[in-house]
């Protein structure tokens, strides 16, 4: 299972972190995405739901999911202050 989720991360991860540094629109998009995920992973421990993994027979625990939930929103916060916050500063309205 290992060696396919490092190609995952390959293959999916890498293209991704290049466009997010890129493009600011592709980092605002990914802020939303990963507060839903976050929002989402946070539920399910709250509930104390264990989700299965697709075509697997795993399962992941409430524990997991906080884990996970923490991490995505920690992503949020980046991409939040990359996409919409920080950045060349606007020019002065002449008035």
């Amino acid at each position: 299972m290992l060696p396919y989720l490092v190609a995952a991360i390959i293959v999916v991860g890498l293209p991704t972190f290049y466009v997010a540094v890129r493009y600011r629109e592709y980092r605002k998009f990914l802020a939303g995405a990963f507060f839903v995920s976050s929002g989402m992973q946070f539920y399910f421990y709250l509930a104390d739901l264990p989700v299965p993994l697709i075509w697997t027979n795993a399962v992941q625990s409430p524990q997991l999911s906080l884990t996970r939930g923490t991490i995505h929103f920690v992503l949020f916060a980046v991409c939040l202050y990359f996409g919409w916050f920080s950045g060349r500063p606007r020019a002065a309205a002449n008035a």
